[in-house]
């Protein structure tokens, strides 16, 4: 049904409206947010409730890019390891990777460096022998400044931990290091700083059109649980709508672009624990491709990813039985117990919205990004490509950089020395963090006191507050997942579903059945009805 533009409630104008709640959409209104301009972002479902949930979960320079020569990429990535470490040491911290010495290990077969080595180096076949791995990791260990993390190593996997779960056949690898990142929470945490820096962030609100002018643009929104309808005034928009940033600049604003996505489903599955210790392993598949495996909420492991075209962001990728063989196939060859398809207790699946650069294979496709500005119909429109996890920080100041002759006077960048929510202790702090949870708040017990300091830091405290005993936090929805918590979530970091809770905020929905899922949903329906389906959800309280 249409309805006349007067009829809308409209808001009042902001500089600059985002769309996509996904990490580069809620990186770009953070930076924005943070230096005064403002802001308002929407998005159609929750946030990270797309490719920024599901990623394989670490901040990576992406070694195997390095047989791309995507050098730029891989300088600046690794360049940020550490600078996204010391901001958010809660949802990030330091990982080893073993990457076990396989003979038959082969560069991809359509990447750069395998042509140049097949034309150089004939009698390889195209494998990889030691000595070019561990150049590569030369490269990788000295591309970026490093101050915290170590570099590489060669272990003995006959004698190192990291070799029990192995093969017998693996003798020797190599161990180097990146950064685990729990990713749905970054996102929250960059949308809940801007929000207090003034930006307003509206979930489960579907822009329907945007409509440019000399002056700005009307957007129209839809909030898709009432199915209300407001406009809003900007002086310029942001496409940061991920997979569906195709979808939206031809679609939503009109404009005819010629640059386009090529959307890569990736998948990973999630078993029980296969091995114990903390490291991570970095294996290739028969096909060249790379899998990691992964420790993973304590009890469980990742493995993946995989890279399959998909021509649509709809339906909802899944990760496919096919892969789910593949992942389990891979990690079977350099396990000594096989991992089987009943040993699978998770599997998802997400889209990487890469540039279309007519690569021939969805591996070989870039994964730099690109900021496309349009201003031919008067306002400015950037639109986001492409990026990955590990950059997004960049990619907003590169946005912002993009957008700034349209804003005399906006201040320079600041987000590299400005912690998360919870992120202002020490890289190696956590530890310390937990124990004094645990001296000040006696019913907790370890694990759970490591849960909250893994995703609160020094917010943890704010989490639980005053409370003396258990049920001083409230209702008990199972696996340590407190009332006290979900209102926190609530009213803090924009969740309305449980599945916000228990698959994004958290990843509880590994410990919890279908019945106490379904009990939590019950619970946060009725406390959203009785706050009012339709009131603001963009301005929860500043940090503290």
């Amino acid at each position: 049904m249409s309805h006349p533009a007067d009829t809308f409630p409209e808001r009042a104008a902001v500089d600059l409206f985002v769309i996509g709640g996904g990490v580069n959409g809620c990186g770009i209104a953070r930076d924005a947010a943070g230096r005064g301009l403002t802001v308002e972002l929407a998005e159609m479902n929750d946030l990270a409730s797309a490719t920024s949930s599901a990623s394989t979960k670490l901040f990576h320079g992406g070694l195997r890019y390095l047989e791309f020569f995507e050098f730029r990429l891989v300088r600046e990535a690794l360049a940020e390891r550490e600078r996204l470490l010391r901001a958010m040491p809660h949802i990030s911290w330091p990982m080893r990777f073993v990457l076990p010495l396989d003979g038959e290990m082969r560069f991809a077969a359509d990447s750069p460096a395998s042509r140049l080595i097949s034309g150089f180096m004939p009698w390889l076949g195209g494998r990889r022998p030691g000595w070019m791995i561990r150049a590569g990791l030369f490269l990788y260990d000295h591309l970026g400044r490093r101050g915290i993390l170590p570099g590489t190593t060669t272990i003995d996997l006959g004698s190192d931990a990291a070799g029990a779960p192995l093969d017998n056949r693996f003798r020797r690898a190599y161990e180097y290091s990146d950064c685990w990142v729990d990713d749905s929470r970054l996102v929250a945490l960059n949308a809940r700083d801007a929000a207090a820096r003034g930006a307003r962030i509206l979930t489960r609100t579907r822009v329907e059109r945007a409509e440019r002018d000399a002056t700005g643009w009307r957007v129209t929104t839809r909030c898709t649980e009432t199915g209300a309808l407001r406009q809003t005034r900007a002086r310029m928009l942001i496409n940061a709508a991920g997979p569906w940033a195709a979808e939206v600049i031809r679609g939503v604003a009109g404009i005819d672009s010629a640059d386009g996505l090529r959307l890569v489903r990736g998948s990973h599955i999630v078993t029980r624990k296969l091995f114990d210790h903390d490291r991570a392993y970095f294996f290739q598949g028969a096909d060249g491709r790379i899998v990691f495996a992964i420790p993973y909420e304590g009890d469980f492991t990742l493995i993946g990813t995989t890279d399959v075209d998909q021509a649509a962001p709809d339906p909802a990728p899944v990760c496919s039985e096919a892969e789910a063989d593949y992942l389990c196939h891979c990690a079977s060859r350099y396990f000594r117990v096989p991992v089987r398809r009943q040993d699978i207790v998770w599997r998802f699946s997400g889209l990487r919205p890469l540039y279309d650069d007519g690569a021939a294979s969805a591996t070989a496709a870039t994964r730099d990004y690109v900021l496309g500005l349009d201003t031919a119909g008067g306002a400015p429109v950037l639109s986001v490509f492409g990026g990955k996890i590990t950059t997004y920080r960049r990619l907003a100041e590169a946005a912002l950089d993009r957008i700034a002759p349209f804003v005399p006077g906006l201040p320079g960048p600041w987000t590299a020395g400005a912690a998360l929510p919870g992120g202002d202790f020490p890289v190696d702090g956590a530890p310390a963090l937990t124990r004094h949870l645990l001296g000040k708040y006696r019913f907790l017990d370890a694990s759970w006191a490591r849960r909250l300091v893994r995703a609160y830091g020094t917010e943890a405290e704010a989490v639980l507050g005053e409370a003396v005993e258990r049920d001083d936090l409230g209702r008990d929805f199972g696996a340590t997942l407190c009332q006290r918590e979900v209102v926190w979530l609530m009213t803090r970091e924009f969740a309305r579903r449980a599945e916000d809770v228990v698959w994004r905020r958290s990843k509880l929905g590994l410990r919890l059945d279908a019945a106490q899922i379904a009990a939590l949903d019950d619970w946060m329906r009725r406390q959203s009805a009785d706050r009012g389906a339709n009131s603001d959800r963009e301005a929860p309280p500043r940090h503290g």
